[in-house]
This record gives C-alpha cells, structure tokens and sequence, in this order.
C-alpha cells in the first residue's frame, strides 16, 4: 500500500522545544528531575522520559529538592509562585506562543478588560490561562456559548494555541457582530493552523487516513475529527500495534497525519508498517526493483558511492587525472566503519529511524561480513600501493572502530561521561569529515615525488567541507534520538539555529574559497564546476532553515545525491578535455 506521509506532522515547536530541553537536563544527570504535570499529551513519551529519571509531580510541596520542568502548555501565575517558593529549581518549558497569550491577558485583564478564551476548559492550557484572569476571564468551547456572555463588557477574545481555526473564526464573527468594540487576537498557533488544513487537503487525496497520537491529545482528536468530516475513512492510533490490516482491505492508498505531542519514531513505525498493508497495483517486477533500491539505501551503499565521488572529484581538481583504486579505498572504509559503528552505537537509531534498526537487526550477519569483507579489501588494496599507505588505512580503520568503543573507565567519575571520542560535544560531524578528508585526499599523495601542498590541502578541505555539512544536517535531523540516548552532537551543544547557521557560513566560506583557488589557478579549473556542489548544499540547507523542506527523508535524499554530483562533473569535466 502506498502511503502519503502529511509534510507537516509530529513535534510542533513548542512540543520540540520542550522536550529538548527536558532531555538536556536529564543527561546532565544533575539530581532529581520532574515535570509539574505531564510534559505532553504522549503515554509513549511519558514512559520514555520516566526511564531516564524524570518523574512527573503534581503537588508542591515545601521540602521538595531538584529540578522541576514547567511544560509546554504553562501554569497559573499561583502555581509558579508555589514553586518559586519551595527549594525547586525551575525550567520553564513553557511554549513562546502560549506565553505570548499569556501575556495579551495580563496587560489587558489589568486595563479592566474581560478576557473571553476559546478552549477546552479543561485542557491544561486553559487552566494556565485563566489563573492571568485573575478571576474575571471566561472560557466558550461553542458559538452558542456566545449568547450566555455579559452584556456591556469590554473584552478581548483569545484562543487556545491548538484550537479548531474554522471554529474560532466562527466564534469571533459571533462575538464582533454582539460586540463590536471587541478586540480580538489571532493566537491559534501557524503549524496547528497548516496541520489542520493539510488533513483536509491530504484526504481528498487518499483513500483512508490514520492519525497517530494520544488519544488524550486535543489537537490529534480534532485532526481525527477535521479528517472523518471529509469522509475519509479515519483510523486514530496511538502506536503501528494497534493497526488492522482489515480496516486497509480496499486500500490502495493511505494518509498520515500525526499530532503534535507525536515523535518522529511513532510516526516511522506507523507508516512503516502500513506500507505492508492494504492493496498494491504495482507490478512485480517494479515491486522488486524498489525492494533492491532501499535494501541498498539502507546499507550505507549510497553514502559509499559518495565518498567515491568525492574522493573522485578531490583528485581531479588537485592533480587533474585520477585513478580508481583510491576512490575504491574510499568506498571500503566509508561503507566498513559506517556499518560498523551503527552496530556499535545502535541506540540513537531506534528513535531516528526504526526502520534502519530493525533492518540493521535483521541482516546483522549479511552487514557485518560485507564491513569485514570491505576493511579487508582496503587493506589488500592499500598495502598493493605501499606499506606506508597501508599503515596509514589501517590507522583510519582501528581509529574509526575505536570512535564507538569505551577507551575511559566509567569510573572515573566526570570523565566517565566522556569514555568514548563519540561522546565528546559535536566531536561526530567533526571527526566524520576528518577520516574523509584524509582517507579522500592525504592518502593518495603518498608516494607522490614532490606533491604540491597548497592542491592537496584545497582538495582535503573540499572533501571535508562538503562531508561536514552532510553530517551536521543529518545530526540536526536526528536531534531526537540523540537526545534521548544522550549523545552531545554538534545541534545538541550549539543549539539547532545555530548549528545550523554554522553549516551554512562553512559552505558558503569553503565555496567561495574554492571558486578563488581555482580563479588563481592553484588548483583544476574543474572548481568552477563543483561550485555547483555548494550551490546546492546553500540551498537545501536555507530550506529547511526556511521551513520550506521539512521532510528528513527527502533532504536525507537530497544530501547524499549532492556527494554524488562531484565525480559525475568530473566526469564531464574530464570527458570535454578539462
């Protein structure tokens, strides 16, 4: 069954936000941690975050001692204080949009304004809400509710951040038409505003839709809801268990929407396994070529092939011809210690992307024989060059393994936290770019009679560079996963923004600098052409910056294939006479 995949599903902001933040403080393992409340609307995520130490507490209480986390939803202004007032710390988790209505009520309410808030009075939200009343705020959930409000009142007119759109427009045209002075605020969040209008447009698209989420969660309900007003068969499910494949029988197509307390991992498990479900008009010969396409997706094949290509292209641009024996070392050991160290560092996997773990799970004999096979390989190749390359492969094999292995006792206390290289802040997306930069680059010189450095080192950077980048996006797009197991990547310690906004100066320094070499002659004018590498990585980067390409598949996708585009220019490049 073909499965269509909402572009906007799972974590809103304030959700991603909030969890993060949880997470950070968690593997700061500083003490006891809480939550005053349940941080989100997710028994799956509760149970996850119960397992690293952090327990919900709903009272206060004077001799309390730690951490606690205010959630996303937000508290009373008395609850805050209670907190304040006992020996807690607190993390405000609060969502920057629930706060911003916060605030609106508070300066209002204090200009004798009655606030009128559109919600569910009973939603954690709502409550936080109303405690900035200070007593004088109403809550409608209908535009018959409208009807029962005070005569001759100034208001202003809010809403909960995950409310119906449709509905609170609705209700504020009631309310302007009753009261005309009225002062009304748009504060139902972008996302749940989008979310709501791509379930509508998705299920004229498909033949049946499945919304994942809590069944406790208010905005996942009314997705369920706005989607069975379609017509659409709709099925709300909280986890891929609870799926039937008779509820499918007739389908050809499926859609999935998430809401927004729902991890990306719920979400990978649901549609991984509806895509078992349901109907299929394709044939079996295209069946079976899309099974070998993503059975070779998934063993690190694609990325093997780009350290080709690099390694490739670097040699071109640095001594204008190149061999294959070097781009083919590059391939085994890219492929080798990716395989690997996924075997060796397997935990982050399970939350980014399940399906990769339980396929690595499943053909774990086939994955560690073709890694040895590769290293093996590498070797013979690497020692038919020379021995002081073969030393030098050998060095970058046991350094690459050596990466996921413990190397301090935990009991050395602080430095316990830090018993592998991997665990070092942002040492991943660094120490990737420098065993490609090396093995691509610094590898093939020698034996080289009188190599020429400035070439050599624009080569490594190139390589490096451009490895860089593809790491530190796919550590930005795995951010929750690393989270939860508690490794420091490179988003982790700068923050996402601002890993982000460091990916894009890097390409675009390096592109320039590039573009300069090969304008002064240093290097091939084959630079001009790999320019086009940079472009592209300016651009995929920018639009996920933007908010324009927020699926990871796709920009995973679109990040390797860039790898590939070097050696298939050089190829052109060397095909016109340079």
């Amino acid at each position: 069954m073909k499965v269509r995949l909402a572009k906007i599903a799972g974590f809103c902001m304030g959700v991603r936000r909030a969890m993060e933040i949880i997470l950070s403080e968690a593997n700061k393992g500083d003490g006891k941690l809480f939550t005053y409340g349940p941080l989100i609307h997710n028994q799956q995520v509760l149970d996850l975050l119960r397992s690293k130490g952090v327990n919900v507490k709903e009272d206060i209480d004077e001799h309390d001692r730690g951490r606690i986390t205010i959630r996303a939803h937000g508290i009373t202004p008395t609850e805050r204080e209670m907190i304040r007032s006992s020996n807690l710390k607190i993390i405000d988790a609060t969502c920057p949009r629930v706060a911003k209505v916060q605030g609106i009520i508070k300066r209002y309410n204090k200009k004798g304004y009655t606030p009128v808030i559109f919600g569910d009075s009973r939603h954690p939200e709502i409550i936080g809400l109303m405690g900035y009343c200070k007593g004088h705020g109403i809550v409608i959930g209908s535009v018959e509710d409208v009807e029962r409000l005070p005569e001759k009142r100034m208001l202003i007119v809010v809403s909960q951040t995950t409310q119906d759109v449709d509905a609170y427009r609705e209700i504020t045209e009631a309310i302007k038409s009753r009261y005309p002075e009225a002062i009304i605020f748009d504060t139902i969040c972008d996302e749940t505003y989008k979310r709501q209008r791509e379930v509508r447009s998705l299920a004229y698209k498909v033949d049946s839709m499945v919304i994942v989420g809590g069944y406790n969660s208010g905005n996942t309900r009314r997705l369920d809801q706005i989607s069975r007003s379609t017509g659409k068969p709709t099925f709300h499910v909280e986890t891929e268990k609870e799926l039937k494949g008779l509820w499918f029988s007739s389908t050809e197509t499926v859609g999935v929407t998430a809401g927004a307390s729902t991890p990306n991992w719920m979400i990978k498990n649901v549609t991984g396994r509806l895509k078992t479900m349901g109907k299929s008009r394709q044939h079996p010969l295209g069946s079976l070529l899309r099974k070998v396409f993503l059975f070779l997706l998934k063993t690190n094949i694609p990325v093997a092939t780009g350290a080709f290509s690099l390694t490739y292209a670097g040699l071109m641009l640095s001594k204008g011809n190149a061999d294959l024996i070097h781009p083919f070392l590059a391939l085994f050991y890219v492929y080798s210690m990716h395989v690997l160290n996924r075997f060796l560092d397997k935990g982050a996997s399970t939350y980014n992307d399940p399906g990769i773990a339980l396929f690595y799970n499943q053909h774990k004999t086939f994955l560690v024989a073709t890694a040895l096979t590769g290293i093996s390989a590498g070797l013979i190749l690497s020692l038919y060059l020379g021995i002081s390359q073969f030393v030098l492969f050998l060095v970058l094999t046991l350094l690459g393994v050596a990466y996921s292995i413990p190397i301090i006792p935990l009991r050395f206390k602080y430095l316990g936290r830090y018993a592998k290289i991997k665990d070092l802040p942002g040492s991943k997306t660094m120490a990737e770019a420098l065993a490609w930069g090396i093995i691509s680059s610094l590898l093939p010189i020698i034996g080289w009679p009188e190599p020429f450095w400035p070439r050599v080192l624009i080569s490594f950077f190139f390589v490096s560079s451009m490895c860089y980048v593809r790491s530190g996006l796919f550590d930005i797009l795995n951010i929750q996963g690393d989270l939860i197991v508690g490794r420091e990547t490179l988003p982790i310690a700068l923050g996402e923004e601002k890993a982000l906004n460091l990916l894009l100066v890097i390409n675009t320094f390096f592109g320039i600098f590039i573009l300069l070499s090969t304008s002064i002659g240093i290097v091939s004018n084959l630079g001009l052409l790999l320019i086009i590498c940079f472009l592209n990585s300016f651009i995929y980067l920018t639009a996920y910056q933007k908010g324009w390409m927020r699926d990871g598949s796709r920009l995973q996708a679109i990040a390797e294939s860039n790898l590939l585009l070097p050696g298939l220019l050089a190829l052109i490049w060397s095909a016109v006479g340079g």
